[in-house]
Parts: structure tokens; sequence; C-alpha cells
């Protein structure tokens, strides 16, 4: 990040790629024989790091254009370097030397980027600045030679030659489907992508994300891997399925390490990366550890202990998150930027609670304890059933998991057709997407006591996001219909079909009048979801929704 940040995120170590040891490597050793320092060989500037790395930033347009681990070269493929987006073009690159730290920065128009190198470690350390949206500059990929670590993860497409949707969906010869856009894991769950072979480990260690967007839930491509090479990105802002604008700023440090196989240094991790060594060197934006502050929750009162609580701040210009205790839902966000932000936080997914924070440099705000009221958590209200539970997220129902890293036509996946009976296994049985062109009129079977079927009642329906304007249209037994809600706002992307549920939430609700209602106890009610829109293509690229849960309330 831009200085250093001390806030609590989730310490999971997702390897993906070809297995590699899950655990604590020391920052890569100190030099032997090598010595630290620069060179310039007329095209590139040579970055000996005194120890086992070796790296080259091409002077004209500030590409990484070669990286060399223990004397074996791992940058590139199909004749491209490794840099921000697609390369800047012509770029003004300098190179300079303070003590144990070597920085070349790179400037094309408003854009700054920077790679850093300390003496006696195999990482570069990278910064970004998009000051606007005058330069396209959403990623930065790392790109890796072919042949080196090779794999058939989800996010690889080197054995599935079939191409299923638009040009980064694939099928293998088995049915099962592969793009780099299946990656499994939001920004909070993973703290490193990369891969590992031969004794070598090859990882981006990602940002803190303070001027990414999308918050902690948000899903993204973080490699991919073919016969042509692989790729390692960065993320700095990503359109797929974004329920935030850009933001601009300085983003980083995001680190590129190599190790000798293991996982990197958790030292490098975001949370307890530290860059004091950085503080005068100079980059633009950039705000070290004493121009920040820290916000700190005393607890959580009304949540639901079955559920993992996340706490995120945001503005326009940063976000942030941590993870409250589950024992008394204390939290604590650190490396925060002078300002006022809306404090979020989440059960599972789902927003319960909002309040305004103000944080100032060097300085920590205290929260007594938030009380959720016990009306912001739609799962309190009494239900007559419930298919699913409220927590922002279509865990649980038909094929949600596979979701995350497959396409629908995948051969994985359970037929998307099939009716639900309340009391049998109706959450599992259940969909979590729903298409206007695939499985629009799904029913649902429900008895009702007499007492219940006297009296008018409310259905919920709640959704995670939604492609093409698709919602939910609903009738009960043929005698009553529902109107065609309004569409709620939510990403103009494909998201349904690209491993991303993560919409803005929002809940359906529909008056269902008692005469609407079988009388006779003993037969069942039939309600019937369609999704409508007049968007939208066809099949898995028709208008659809994800569901997070659907109730009749009491």
């Amino acid at each position: 990040m831009s200085g250093s940040a001390n806030r609590p995120v989730r310490r999971r170590a997702f390897v993906l790629g070809t297995a590699a040891a899950v655990g604590t490597a020391a920052l890569s050793g100190t030099a032997s024989a090598a010595t630290f320092g620069w060179s310039d060989d007329g095209t590139n500037y040579v970055v000996d790091t005194g120890a086992n790395l070796v790296f080259k930033v091409r002077k004209s347009n500030g590409d990484l254009s070669s990286l060399v681990y223990r004397g074996t070269e791992y940058q590139g493929y199909g004749g491209m370097n490794s840099h921000i987006e697609s390369g800047l073009g012509t770029s003004t690159v300098s190179i300079r030397q303070s003590g144990s730290t070597i920085l070349v920065s790179v400037a094309y128009g408003t854009l700054r980027h920077y790679y850093a190198a300390r003496s006696g470690e195999n990482n570069i350390y990278v910064w970004t600045n998009k000051a606007d949206d005058s330069v396209s500059a959403t990623r930065f990929i790392l790109r890796t030679r072919p042949g080196l670590f090779l794999n058939d993860e989800p996010d690889s497409y080197t054995y599935a030659p079939t191409t299923i949707e638009a040009s980064d969906v694939f099928r293998k010869s088995d049915g099962q489907t592969r793009s780099k856009h299946y990656s499994k894991l939001r920004v909070m769950d993973y703290n490193y992508v990369g891969w590992s072979s031969g004794g070598v480990g090859l990882w981006i260690v990602r940002s803190n994300h303070e001027k990414a967007s999308g918050g902690p839930f948000y899903r993204s491509l973080l490699r991919h891997q073919s016969a042509d090479g692989g790729g390692l990105y960065e993320i700095l802002y990503y359109g797929q399925n974004q329920t935030e604008a850009q933001r601009f700023g300085l983003q980083g440090p995001y680190v590129i390490a190599l190790t000798d196989g293991g996982a990197p240094s958790s030292s490098l991790f975001p949370g307890t990366l530290t860059t004091s060594w950085a503080d005068s060197l100079g980059m633009s934006g950039y705000v070290g550890a004493s121009g920040r502050g820290k916000v700190a929750g005393v607890g959580i009162s009304g949540r639901n202990t079955a559920y993992a609580y996340t706490v995120a701040l945001a503005n326009s210009t940063a976000q942030y998150w941590g993870s409250a205790r589950s024992s008394d839902g204390f939290f604590s966000i650190g490396g925060v930027l002078p300002g006022t932000y809306t404090l979020t936080v989440f059960k599972g997914e789902l927003a319960v609670h909002t309040t305004s924070v103000s944080v100032t440099a060097g300085g920590t705000t205290t929260l007594n304890t938030i009380a959720i009221p016990s009306s912001n958590d739609p799962g309190n209200a009494t239900a007559i059933w419930r298919i699913g539970d409220w927590n922002g997220a279509p865990s649980g129902f038909k094929n949600a998991d596979l979701m995350t890293y497959a396409h629908p036509s995948d051969v994985r996946a359970a037929s998307w057709t099939g009716n639900v009976v309340i009391g049998n296994n109706e959450t599992a049985s259940f969909p979590c997407y729903l298409w206007k062109d695939v499985n629009s009129g799904i029913l649902v079977y429900f008895r009702l006591t007499a007492a219940q079927a006297a009296a008018a009642h409310t259905l919920r329906i709640g959704v995670t996001t939604a492609y093409a304007n698709g919602r939910p249209q609903v009738s009960v037994n043929g005698a009553w219909t529902s109107a065609i809600p309004s569409p709620p706002t939510q990403p103009n992307t494909r998201s349904l079909t690209n491993g991303s549920y993560r919409g803005n939430n929002h809940t359906f609700t529909y008056s269902v009048p008692a005469s609407a209602w079988q009388t006779d106890t003993g037969q069942y009610n039939v309600l019937k979801i369609d999704v409508v829109s007049g968007s939208g293509t066809t099949g898995y690229l028709s208008a659809g929704t994800a569901i997070d849960a659907i109730d009749l309330l009491a």
C-alpha cells in the first residue's frame, strides 16, 4: 500500500496453481557473490538486487522487459513484456539509488508508475498512480514464459480449445469450462497469487486495494495460463460486474516476489507490510504511516453469531475493510487516509448497518459498541417458510459454489430447471441463478394452514446482482400475478457467466392477497417465479439474476 497498513485481514494463503507449500518463507536471501546496484545497457535499466534476482525496465516505455531469477528468464510471452495495461507507449523513465533502495520512475501523461528494489531481496515493489481517466491503466500484468508453470486450474485454458462465450470462456473436451475470470476468490480471501514449480515460486502479493473499487467481496481475474504463457494480475480497476466508480491515486505497493518454491513471506502481505523505507523516495501521491489514521470499534451487538461480520470503510477516494471478532464484534482498521467515510457492517455479504466516521492523520477514531437494529437484518423476520439465508450471497443454492469457477453450461452443473417443494431440501434444490431464457417459470410448492391462508402475506425475493435488468415477477396459483417490478441499479456487464454473483443486493417485496391462496389446506399452493426484462440475448446471456433468499412472511 502507500505507506504502512496495520488493518487486520483474513490471513489466508491461497496458491492459485500447481500446489506449492503454504507456509512462511523468509524474505529471499541476502547476496553472497552478486552486488546490489544498477546499470544502463542502452535500452534498459538493469537492476541487480544483490540476491538472486536481476530485472530490466525498458527506458523507452517503462515495461518490465526481463525477470531473471537464479539465471532463468521468467518474463514474457508472445513477444510482449510485463507492464501496465497493454503498455504505455513512449514514456519518461528515470532511475536513482538511495542507500539500499533503487527506484525506477515512469511518467506517461498524468500516470506515474514505480518499481523499487531493496538490497538483498528477491522482490520488486510496484506502485501505480493513475491520476485521472485520461490514461487507460486498469491492471498490471506480469507475463511469464510458456512451459514454466503450466496447469489445468479453472483460470487456465491450456487444454480448453473451444470458445463458448466472448473470447475468454472456453470448454474442454470433457465438458468442463475454463476462463481467466474463474478465480474462485473474493479480494478479501487472498493475499497473493502465482505458481510454484521446480523449486521456484513466482507470485504477485496484492496491495491493500485502497484505490481499487468494489469492496471486500469483489471478484476479478487474478491470473491466467495457456500454452502461450501465463499472466499474473494486480487489478487497479476492473469494470466487470463493478458496483463502484473508479478511484484515482497511488495504489501499492503490490509485490513481485520470487521464492524457493514456498509461499511469499507474510511480511509482504497487505496489512502487515510496512514501507517506511519508501517515505523519502518522493513518489507522487505517496502517504506514509504518519499521514494515516485508524478506526477501532469496541464491538457489534445484534449480530447473528452463525455468520462472519465484516466492517468496511469507503468514500470516493479510498476503501478499507477488516473482520469483526467473532466473540464480540471488535474490529480495527488501520492505515486509513484522512477523510470522512461511510462505515458499513456486513453480515456475510449483506449490509445490515451504515454510519459515518471521520479519520485524521495520526489519530485513532474509537467507536462505542455498534448496535444493529433487529429490523436491519431481514433474517430476523418471522417467516412461514424461507429458501436460503439472508447473507448477501447465493450460498447453499444449487450450483452456487461451482459458479465462482465455472460457466453455467459446465458439465459439472446440476440441471438449472426443476421445481421446488418446501420441506424437501428446498435451498439445495433451488438454482442460484435464474435466466429468462433458461429456467424462468420455476415453481415452488408449499402448504398453508387455514389461519395462514385466511390472511394476506408479504413475499420477499432477495437478489445479489442482475444481468440485463433481469428481475422476478411472481404469480400464485394462477389466481394472482404481481406487477412487473422496476429494475434496481446493477452493473451493466456480464456477471453470472464470469464467476461473479456480487452486485448490489436488493430485496423485491410482493403483497399477496388472501384471495390468492388455496382454501383447501391439503392442497399445495404454487408460486411461479418468472424473469422479466426487455434486454439481454439468449441462453445464459439472456436477462438473469442471482438469488440471496426467498421467504413468505407470517
